[in-house]
Formats: C-alpha cells, structure tokens, sequence
C-alpha cells in the first residue's frame, strides 16, 4: 500500500507548496518558487546599504515577540509573521502595527518564508528542537539567519549548522546578546588586555524559583494549535496539558534544562573572556530536588569544565532559590591573578587583588536586543561574520549539551579539546545526536 504523506510533511509540503504560494504570494507581494524541499534555493540577491532586509520571524510566544520589535526598530521589513499558534500571530503583528506600510502575512509553517526570494533572512525563536534544523533548511533556502539561543538540540545539530552556514555562504547569528553590549564588551576587552593579570578561572551563575509543573494528562489539542507541526522534527508525541508554551524547557524531547535556557548566555561570555574553544574533561553534579512533577531536567546543577592551559569555568544552576552570588539571580565572574571582573547585566565592575572596586562600566550601558540586532544585519549587508557568529555560538552551546550529557549518564566526560567530542564512552557519543521524525533528520 501506497504511504500518504503526513499534512505537516516535507512531502505532503513538496506537493502543495505551488497552490499556496499562489495565494500567499499574491497577499505578500511576493513570487512563487519551483522545486522541492530538499533542493538547494538560489541566494538572496545582495542589497545596497540603503535597501531595508526582509524578514520572515518564527516562534512569536516568547523571543520572537521581541526580536519583532527589534528588527522593526532597526529598519528591517517584516514579510511574515509565522507560528503554529494561531492566537499569537496577531499579537506580533500588532507589534508591527503602522511602522510598515505592507502589513505581514501571518503563517503557520515556515517553510513558506523559504519559499519567498524576497525574504532575506529567517529569524528563528521556535523552541529548542527547531533551532538547528530550521537554521540548516534556511541557508540551504538562500537566507542568513538569527537564530535564539541554544542554537541546537544536540550536538550533532550544532556540527551542521556550521557547515550549512558556510556551505551556503550565509550569515547565521546565535541570540546570545552580550557578545554585543557595550558594557560587557569593555568588561571582556579589559580582561584580554590583561587589566586583572592572567585569568584561570570564571564562574556563572542563574538562579529563578520556578513553579512545580505538576505531572500532566494526556488532553486534546487546542483548536488554536498545530501540534504535529509545533513538534516538526521531534519524533511524535501525544499531547499533554502541562509542555506549552513554556515547560518544553524540562523535557529532554524538546528542550535542555535550565543550563541550555539560560546557563548558555553566562557560559558564552565565560568562554569569550577566558579565551578557550572546547573543553578537555566535563564534571556534573546535582539533581532534581524540588518538586515532585514532571521535570526530566536537573533543577540544581553545578558543572564544571577544564580547559587546556590551567584554565576552567563553573556554572551553578538553582531552578528553586533565588538568590544567586554577587546578591544577583545571573552573573559570571572572572578571577585573574590580580584581580577579578564581576559581569551583572548589563555592565561590569572591576576589583583589585584585595577586592576593592576600582573600575566599574560606564553610566547608562545598555542592553537588549538592538546593538545584538544592529551588529547582525550590519553583517549581513557586508558579508561580515557577527559578533555571535554560529560557530561561536555551537562553542557554548556545546558546553550546555556536554553538562546535560555528563548528568545524563552519570560520569566525568574526557573530551577533544580540537571539537569538543567525547572519547571512549559509547553511551555518552550516543547522546551526540537524536532521533527525529522520518523525513525531518537535518542534512547539509
């Protein structure tokens, strides 16, 4: 018997792309494109620095609201507004409101923004699971890409994205917005300069009170919600009333604890300050102490990675106690052998050897989104990499992925300090990547 293709499938899509995108075009302002998903799509033509870039924005619950208003604010034109639940694609599009005279085509499915030549770049603030893959099929569509933070699942996912943003020549940033911000940035140059002497350590830190999310029951969909597309690559599940549209974070099928949503920003500027790429050996302790629910992730995590040339970082992750070090719920600290740098969003202070302030960042540095968002469009137009370029941002995703796997399996990792693989613990390499939904395994 002949297999139907699933509605939601890259071949079910393959088939009826034309009808849509002869309705969607024509909505949009835009032209219809031949060929399959798999096929590689012909580059964004380059624009002149006077011509605004275009924007397809994916996952608008969360980040995506925000980057919305960022992009739009940094002169970007949004074409399409685009998540699988319906209720929040209006919100956006208010966001949007009267700052562009074309208004954007609200969508379910992304891959309808690869399909538009017109569209420059794809903005990716999905979940976890979408991260990579959707950065992979981007390039391959031709478009350069800002995609949140951690910018993969697993690994593997990371390895891919890499090589699909140079394999298509494409501009692909990690949403790890620090690597921009003025404060901290001066914070980092300070540290390299060597201002707080040799540096041989850093430590970060996130703290919250997260709620219990209670164990949740099987339920029907929502009318509002496409379920098989929310998953896309994640192989199917039935639907519970306790993953959306945030605790997905604490499940393993979706997303990677509180290190990989929030861990990765402070281990990113760690890893920056300290001047290292891969780790050599990963150590992991904690557990699930607080609540009796369906947490899969650690809420009390402590790891720590060394690195080559007596070098190591620290991250210590409380779901269920708020207090952080430095009196502050996010942080890293730097400890050179001279001083010490304390990064608290969004600047710094510096300290002598005998912990006296002596420096601190300058009034009114700022935060957010807009010098991140600046720098990657800048980059885009200039071909230029970005200041959290994908390969960067694999780095410290990396790190997230190796403290989760270290927990998982219970043991130290020896890791390559040329790529960040594990050696001989064929159980622990079994993590490096995932299953996926057939027809959805990301490829370059």
């Amino acid at each position: 018997m002949t297999r139907m293709p699933d509605a939601n499938s890259p071949e079910q899509y393959a088939l009826d792309r034309r009808q849509f995108l002869q309705a969607v075009g024509s909505a949009a302002g835009t032209a219809a494109v031949v060929g399959t998903l798999a096929e590689p799509r012909a580059a964004v033509a380059a624009k002149g620095p006077n011509e605004k870039l275009t924007v397809g924005i994916m996952g608008v619950n969360g980040r995506g609201s925000a980057l919305t208003r960022s992009f739009v604010t940094a002169g970007a034109h949004v074409s399409y507004i685009c998540d699988v639940d319906e209720r929040a694609i209006a919100k956006a599009a208010a966001i949007v409101g009267d700052q562009q005279q074309i208004k954007p085509a609200g969508i379910s499915d992304f891959r309808k923004i690869l399909d538009d030549k017109s569209v420059d770049i794809l903005i990716c603030a999905a979940p976890n699971h979408w991260h990579a893959p959707a950065t992979i099929l981007g390039c391959a569509a031709g478009k350069h890409v800002y995609v949140e933070k951690p910018c993969s699942h697993n690994p593997r996912e990371g390895e891919l994205a890499i090589a699909a943003a140079r394999k298509n020549d494409r501009v692909v940033t990690m949403g790890s917005q620090r690597r921009s911000w003025p404060g901290i940035v001066e914070a980092i140059q300070k540290i390299k300069a060597g201002e707080i002497g040799k540096v041989h350590y850093a430590r970060a830190w996130y703290n919250n009170k997260r709620p219990n999310i209670k164990h949740g029951q099987p339920a029907e969909v929502p009318s509002w919600l496409n379920w098989t597309l929310w998953q896309g690559p994640a192989p199917e599940k039935a639907f519970k009333d306790n993953i959306l549209h945030y605790n997905w974070h604490w499940h393993w099928h979706y997303g990677n604890g509180e290190l990989g949503n929030n861990g990765v920003h402070a281990l990113d500027v760690c890893r920056w300050g300290l001047g290292v790429d891969y780790p050599i050996r990963v150590t992991s302790g904690g557990g699930k102490y607080r609540h009796d629910d369906d947490q899969e992730t650690p809420d009390t995590h402590v790891v720590t990675y060394n690195f080559p040339g007596n070098k190591s970082i620290m991250w210590e992750g409380l779901s269920w106690s708020p207090l952080g070090s430095m009196l502050n719920q996010f942080g890293c600290s730097f400890h050179g052998e001279n001083g010490s740098i304390v990064i608290i969003d969004p600047g710094y202070k510096q300290y002598d050897d005998r912990n006296k302030e002596i420096a601190a960042s300058p009034t009114g540095s700022r935060g957010g989104d807009p010098d991140h968002v600046g720098n990657f469009l800048d980059c885009v137009r200039s071909s230029k990499r970005p200041n959290a370029d994908i390969e960067e941002g694999h780095k410290s995703t990396l790190m997230c992925h190796l403290g989760n796997i270290a927990h998982r399996v219970n043991r130290v990792l020896t890791t390559d300090e040329t790529n960040g693989h594990i050696a001989n613990d064929e159980a622990a390499m079994n993590l490096w990547s995932r299953e996926y939904r057939p027809g959805w395994e990301p490829k370059v």
